[in-house]
């Protein structure tokens, strides 16, 4: 009789959440609401599982009113406490405020809890950028991959240039011991000393088919190498299309000039034509070798004409099946990205 006493009065698991991490904001308290004809079996099932998953301050009753899912707000704004109001579905299933949970999503709703605990509502929470991130986070991000790579990358190991970029920047890069070994068994074959840090790092990630993806965990930014996946297709880019016209971002392109190429390389003719536009000049390197592109092996010709560097780069890489783009790096600065005319 004792034991069904209990579960008929409301069940208070323990009375206070997880420690949490020093960026902490507030408190959670859970309250989970179930209909008075189901059994009270229902009840115990969850409190147990939820006490299994770590999830804490839970409070179980039971209700003849139709309670709907909510959020309140209580305390001090230096430390709010959110009071968080759902329903027992079943014995498999739980409904909260614009989200759903199952039994077997009790470690999603572990997190959902956790982001409300440190985040706030997120009617509340401020708009979300790339990867997830807040605004001020995603900008601490880029301010800590803008600055030029600065070191010269021909013939370092893929592997050792991502740990020398590791060891510039201000949040910890992460990569399992067999994505570090895979790295090290390629050289890089190009200079990126003159571009940020982030595109440098996904130059070299994407040529290996893996790619550099910033997260937060417990306030905290930490970069991870993936594996390149295509349901992942969010990665940090090898730079990105640039907001000002072409013209004004990199008026040399557009200068005419005396053209008379022979059988020469393409890709000698193609750094030739940064060197003179002072512009650096980035392999799709992962494009070239789906395709069996290698531009240092693929003579072009251009008959003598008078025209731009911008009609001429497109012509003799064309004639390779390549094409360039040109894109800014994360500070801003223009290159040129060379890639295959078809999509590998």
């Amino acid at each position: 009789m004792l034991f069904r006493l209990i579960l008929l009065l409301p069940i208070v698991l323990t009375a206070f959440f997880p420690a949490r991490t020093a960026s902490a904001a507030g408190t959670v308290r859970l309250e989970l609401i179930g209909d008075p004809r189901e059994t009270s079996l229902i009840l115990q099932d969850w409190a147990q599982a939820l006490d299994r998953s770590g999830i804490r301050n839970v409070r179980l009753r039971t209700d003849k009113e139709e309670v709907k899912p909510g959020i309140e707000t209580q305390g001090a704004p230096d430390h709010p406490l959110y009071i968080v109001t759902g329903r027992i579905l079943s014995q498999q299933e739980l409904l909260l405020p614009g989200e759903k949970f199952k039994r077997g999503d009790l470690g999603r709703l572990k997190k959902w809890l956790d982001d409300l605990a440190e985040q706030g509502p997120p009617d509340r929470r401020p708009a979300k950028a790339a990867f997830g991130l807040s605004q001020p986070l995603f900008q601490k991000v880029k301010e800590d991959l803008s600055p030029p790579l600065g070191f010269s990358t021909v013939g370092v190991s893929r592997r050792e240039a991502v740990e020398t970029v590791a060891r510039q920047l201000h949040h910890p890069l992460r990569m399992d011991q067999a994505i570090a070994q895979d790295l090290d068994q390629e050289k890089v074959q190009q200079e990126l000393s003159a571009v940020s840090r982030g595109t440098a790092l996904a130059c070299i990630l994407r040529s290996a088919e893996y790619g550099l993806v910033p997260q937060v965990d417990g306030g905290r930014i930490t970069y991870i190498v993936e594996k390149s996946q295509p349901d992942r297709p969010e990665v940090w880019p090898v730079g990105r299309p640039p907001e000002e016209r072409l013209p004004k971002l990199l008026p040399a392109l557009y200068e005419f000039l005396n053209v008379n190429v022979q059988n020469y390389p393409v890709a000698t003719t193609a750094e030739t034509i940064g060197k003179r536009l002072h512009t650096p000049i980035l392999y799709d390197r992962r494009a070239l070798a789906r395709q069996g592109i290698d531009p240092t092996k693929i003579l072009v010709t251009l008959p003598q004409s008078r025209t731009t560097y911008s009609t001429a780069l497109r012509k003799l890489l064309g004639k390779a099946r390549l094409k360039y783009e040109v894109r800014v790096d994360d500070s801003g600065a223009p290159f040129l990205w060379i890639t295959t005319l078809q999509r590998p």
